[in-house]
């Protein structure tokens, strides 16, 4: 039998694209195929326009339990992926929140270490109330990866980030709720259809245009400030407003119907404004 892909791909006839971490027998324990699989289908999901959200999830009872320690000594051993002239600590190559398409995290049980981080960098994250959850690096003698230093402090501020990364504790659901790191708490069962849910009402009703520029300047807009941001919603509401689906939004909304939208995000993309 042919070897087993490290993570699912699935394209539903809505536009939602289930990407399954699929080492189930290691707890979606990360690999660097897997790793690589997973920016590649990233990639994939941000230039096919057919693609217009995305639902990130793990095979069986976990999500990701970060690094593989099946030889512990060697955990983060690199000698054998070329050595510190490649090594980089951003985990996958094309990051989630690159991806000019709502993506949600459904996180069906643990998700330790990098599977946590990578989750962060998700747009939306569901997480299973059963499961347990940490930043644990620096109780394993390294740190937090996966531009987790950003991702986190710019979604929780920096005394939460703080008490899960500094600590390297390990969380329930009911303390993600707490922290504010989770979008929603929900029992396992209910996790991937709740994202699924989600992602098919964004990929129907919003435009994917509207959707990706709003997206990428809500990623940057904490390095902004409010005249830049002011500046770029001027300059980009310049693009939109006089496009079919200014006129297609409102149109479909009044007549109660479902909208056809024409603009497409690898045709279409503007000039990002500059300063």
């Amino acid at each position: 039998m042919p070897p087993q892909e490290s993570v699912l791909f699935e394209l539903d006839d809505q536009g939602v694209a289930l990407l399954t971490l699929n080492r189930p027998d290691k707890l979606n324990a990360c690999s660097g195929d897997m790793l690589g699989r997973l920016a590649e289908l990233y990639r994939r999901c941000d230039e096919d326009d057919a693609i217009r959200a995305v639902v990130v999830t793990g095979s069986g009872r976990a999500f990701c339990t970060g690094a593989d320690m099946s030889d512990a000594a060697k955990t983060f051993d690199v000698s054998n992926s070329g050595g510190f002239d490649h090594f980089s600590a951003a985990g996958v190559e094309f990051p989630a929140f690159r991806i000019r398409k709502l993506v949600v995290a459904a996180v069906n049980g643990h998700a330790i270490g990098l599977g946590m981080t990578l989750a962060m960098q998700c747009d939306l994250r569901i997480f299973a109330r059963e499961g347990k959850y940490g930043i644990v690096q620096v109780r394993r003698g390294v740190m937090g990866d996966a531009y987790a230093h950003w991702t986190l402090v710019r979604l929780v501020g920096l005394a939460r980030a703080a008490e899960i990364m500094l600590t390297g504790r390990t969380f329930t659901g009911d303390d993600l709720d707490r922290l504010a790191v989770a979008s929603e708490i929900r029992p396992a069962a209910e996790v991937l259809p709740r994202a699924l849910e989600l992602a098919r009402d964004t990929a129907v009703h919003a435009a994917p245009l509207s959707v990706a520029v709003s997206k990428r300047l809500l990623w940057e807009s904490s390095e902004l400030s409010a005249e830049q941001v002011l500046h770029r919603e001027t300059e980009l509401h310049k693009v939109l407003m006089p496009a079919p689906d200014a006129i297609e939004g409102p149109m479909a909304h009044v007549e109660r119907r479902t909208p056809n939208w024409s603009l497409r995000v690898s045709r279409d993309w503007p000039d990002w404004p500059q300063d």
